[in-house]
């Protein structure tokens, strides 16, 4: 079964973060419920992968100013049929930053959270079972700005709340200091 690897991901994470239990549940819910949850084009929502990038310092986070949502995130997307949702992540952190020289921490789970998406165009409001890794960028940090972002930054973590007042992105943030010992 396609979907066994994250769900033994998510009862990993339930293990170091009890305190999540209804969002995690909620999650596996979703993925045990619906074979192609990792398809965009299951219209309820679907599996996202993304990063938490922080710098080798580990002081600063790159956010993307994402071109649909118009908000300050952390780089990420849709999984599009992958079920390795820390390939997922990888690839999108590529792809929408340019950063070639990226570790991961651990290919555990380091945050989850589900968030609605509102309707755009002739797509439907849906949500995202976002899946998210925490990663460090090794070496100089230059990236690039592509098509999907009005603009990247190297945000330092104490002054996350300039660029988002998103609940998820302070929770991101504290989680990687407490581990970075920051």
């Amino acid at each position: 079964m396609h979907r066994t690897s994250l769900l033994r991901l998510l009862d990993e994470y339930l293990i170091s973060y009890p305190g999540e239990e209804d969002c995690v549940l909620r999650c596996k819910d979703f993925v045990e419920r619906h074979e192609n949850c990792f398809e965009r084009s299951l219209q309820k929502g679907h599996i996202t992968g993304s990063a938490w990038i922080v710098d080798e310092s580990g002081e600063r986070t790159l956010l993307t100013h994402h071109r649909k949502l118009n908000l300050w995130l952390q780089p990420g997307g849709h999984a599009d049929g992958e079920s390795n949702v820390l390939k997922v992540a990888m690839q999108e952190c590529l792809e929408e930053t340019g950063l070639t020289s990226l570790e991961t921490f651990s290919e555990s789970i380091f945050d989850l959270d589900i968030h609605g998406i509102p309707a755009r165009k002739d797509e439907p409001s849906h949500f995202h079972y976002d899946i998210r890794f925490l990663v460090q960028q090794k070496g100089s940090g230059d990236y690039t700005v592509t098509e999907e972002s009005h603009d990247l930054a190297w945000v330092p973590m104490n002054e996350l709340e300039r660029y988002t007042d998103e609940w998820s992105m302070r929770r991101m943030r504290d989680k990687a200091v407490r581990l970075l010992g920051k």
